[in-house]
């Protein structure tokens, strides 16, 4: 891990008032180097010979949501991804409305930061608290 990717995981975990743990660093080192989402079953095998338990991992990933450090990605089945906040998002204060892809081929899911939730008309008396948008096809590595 670079210098500056240390740093960064620091000011991200005292920004949040976390405590800087060895388990914090290298689940956080883990979200910087994907390139999509991941679920809880790809820190237990990234990990795999480190001294970090599932338990320690769920509760590590729970603080970070808690905190607005990561979100929840919406899925099919029964699994859960989680995916780096990008926006200013933080603790009692998510903007992780935004469309995620997940891509047929490879399995990849990723954040489309830049790509607009179309806009949802509710009757009277209705009020949105999450939108969640999920799009399936082919990602352009697969295409």
């Amino acid at each position: 891990m670079t210098n500056y990717n240390k740093e960064l995981i620091g000011e991200i975990l005292r920004g949040s008032h976390l405590s800087v743990t060895d388990t914090r660093v290298k689940i956080l080192e883990l979200f910087m180097k994907s390139n999509g989402a991941l679920e809880h079953s790809d820190f237990e095998k990234k990990l795999n010979g480190q001294a970090f338990d599932r338990v320690t991992i769920y509760r590590t990933l729970q603080a970070f949501m808690d905190k607005g450090i990561i979100h929840k990605i919406p899925t099919t089945d029964t699994s859960v991804q989680y995916a780096l906040c990008k926006s200013a998002c933080s603790e009692h204060d998510h903007h992780d409305h935004h469309v995620h892809f997940k891509c047929e081929e490879c399995g990849n899911t990723l954040c489309l930061e830049d790509t607009d939730i179309p806009s949802i008309q509710l009757p009277n008396g209705y009020a949105i608290r999450n939108v969640e948008v999920v799009v399936s096809g082919v990602c352009k590595e697969c295409k």
